[in-house]
């Protein structure tokens, strides 16, 4: 005999009501009779907003994504809009990846929304996350919901709501409509589409993002220097197909190579493992392209095309992968000099950045005589300090995790007009004789040598969430005194929102939103910043060190010792 929790054996009933379809109804009987422990991840909790947003295993249950969990959302908010919004004629923009049911869902969030009396514009086919930030700015739309996981397994799918600034959604908006979600049953979901409501939209907002996407990405870079920069790309069977080829066809970009095997859109992801550019595994191919075409650079996407991996070559003419933090200060270096040697900083510009990534972008920024804004992880953070401080100039941002967002055009990372600069930066540096690496290290000589690793633990289901939830109690009720035998100096909680100084002795209150995030500083420069993923069931742990680079012949006997030095790191914590 199956036994069932009553609590869950309470919601599981519910779903086989007449308020739920007989699809579905029919597959949870299936779990019921042939999989109890998947129907208990299926129905043990609801799905909830993370720093992505809601992003699941699709699947019967209030635990997964599927048509009545993103039917309740879209209902909560769309009885948000018109209280929010009582006198506006309320539109909406929606768009979606390549997944598996994407286009489904799609069409199902607009019906829902269209069934609300709300005019909706529907991506007549996949397009990039970032542009349907620019799209909702452009059409002049109250809100925008992306149907992605981004580069989740293929299992997954997910939902983003978009503010009507082209930001994703920050407090209070968050919470107010997680309030109203919460609120509602599903019976009270509008299904029955208001067809008049919905409209397609396609090529005509296509080809002004693109425009746009040059304007803001490219640099004063000769013709000569970008017909002479080999480019690989692969879109890892993603949405970036849509919009970067063309993007760096109109840029001047004459020498594209494109990994024709992952060229297609395909939710099943067949030629990788994991289509997360952060992988090295994903970027195999495109390597190995680059190394039969000679390639100067090879840049990959992920699914929904927000985030970019560039690879250059090194010193011995090898490709290597750049981390996220390392192409976060190549781009804003360069948008920098850009700036200063228009003329264009004048004292009222920043750029931003997140409390995981490198600490060198603070240095960067103090040397350009700009403000950095640093704040949680997650882009929609820096959406919210463009959005908080509209008397600066917004350069650019990014954080550790592959993303990076050129000015404000485009509320989120976007790997469009990132791919676009990063072929700026090789082209320019390639005209100079340098690579993108060399370039590199000019910073680390004239800024310091950071440098930074990241370990994730994978840990899912119910089981693997209890886990993450007691390294984090345990990381707070017992925190490092030392690190690799370097005294800890100070340790921010972002949960608690204090800041101990063991140095000063005295505490301070971080004035940002609260996030379950630790920060432990050493006394020899290190930083090790701990957090569960808002999108993902993993914990993170983020290590940076630092040291003196005095010239290049000097870089690799120093990246060693750092590197030396992040191991030792990780054995003391055992990780």
């Amino acid at each position: 005999m199956i036994y069932i929790k009553p609590e869950i054996l309470d919601r599981v009933n519910s779903w086989l009501t007449p308020v739920f379809d007989e699809k579905i109804q029919k597959e949870i009987k299936h779990l019921i009779a042939s999989n109890p422990k998947d129907l208990e991840e299926s129905f043990y909790k609801d799905l909830e907003f993370g720093t992505g947003g809601m992003r699941g295993i699709m699947g019967p249950g209030t635990n997964r994504i599927n048509k009545y969990t993103l039917g309740k959302n879209t209902q909560g908010l769309s009885n948000y809009l018109k209280a929010y919004f009582p006198d506006d004629a309320l539109k909406v923009a929606i768009a979606y990846d390549c997944r598996h049911n994407s286009k489904a869902f799609g069409k199902i969030v607009a019906d829902v929304f269209s069934a609300n009396g709300i005019k909706v514009y529907l991506f007549e086919d996949l397009r990039p996350t970032p542009e349907l930030s620019f799209a909702l700015k452009y059409l002049n739309c109250h809100c925008g919901i992306v149907l992605t996981a981004s580069h989740n397994p293929p299992e997954y799918n997910g939902y983003k709501v978009y503010w009507q600034d082209g930001g994703q959604l920050v407090p209070p908006q968050d919470k107010e409509i997680v309030n109203e979600i919460n609120s509602l049953s599903y019976s009270d979901i509008a299904f029955d589409a208001n067809l008049n409501l919905i409209e397609y939209i396609g090529k005509e907002i296509d080809d002004i993002f693109i425009n746009e996407s040059i304007k803001n990405g490219s640099a004063n870079t000769s013709s000569e220097a970008k017909e002479n920069l080999n480019i690989v790309f692969t879109s890892l069977h993603g949405t970036s197909i849509m919009s970067i080829p063309e993007t760096l066809q109109r840029a001047g970009y004459t020498s594209v190579n494109i990994v024709e095997e992952q060229r297609n859109p395909n939710g099943d992801f067949p030629t990788v493992t994991s289509p997360n550019p952060e992988e090295p595994e994903a970027l195999k191919m495109a390597m190995e392209l680059a190394e039969k075409t000679n390639g100067d650079i090879v840049i990959g996407t992920d699914p929904d095309c927000d985030r970019l991996g560039v690879v250059v070559r090194n010193l011995e003419n090898e490709l290597v992968i750049l981390n996220g933090n390392q192409t976060m200060m190549l781009m804003t270096d360069f948008l920098l000099k850009q700036w200063r040697n228009s003329g264009k900083i004048k004292g009222k510009e920043f750029v931003a950045s997140t409390i995981v990534s490198t600490p060198m972008m603070s240095v960067l920024a103090e040397a350009y005589n700009v403000e950095c804004k640093i704040g949680l992880t997650g882009f929609k953070w820096i959406a919210k300090m463009i959005k908080d401080f509209p008397e600066l100039d917004f350069i650019g941002g990014g954080e550790e995790s592959f993303g990076y967002m050129v000015g404000d055009f485009v509320r989120d990372k976007d790997a469009v007009t990132s791919t676009l600069l990063a072929c700026e930066i090789a082209a320019q540096a390639k005209e100079k004789g340098k690579t993108m690496y060399e370039e590199l290290i000019d910073l680390y000589i004239k800024h310091g040598f950071y440098k930074e690793r990241l370990i994730s633990l994978t840990k899912k289901g119910i089981e693997g969430a209890t886990e993450i939830q007691q390294m984090m109690i345990d990381a707070r009720e017992h925190p490092l005194k030392k690190v690799n035998g370097s005294k800890v100096i100070r340790i921010e909680d972002y949960q608690l929102s204090i800041a101990k100084d063991f140095i000063e002795g005295t505490e301070q209150s971080i004035e940002i939103p609260k996030s379950n995030v630790l920060i432990y500083y050493t006394e020899d420069g290190s930083k090790i910043a701990l957090r569960p993923s808002g999108t993902e069931p993993k914990i993170k742990f983020y290590i940076s060190v630092n040291a003196k680079l005095v010239n290049m012949s000097d870089f690799e006997q120093t990246e060693q010792f750092l590197e030396n030095r992040i191991e030792a790191i990780l054995k003391d914590m055992n990780l």
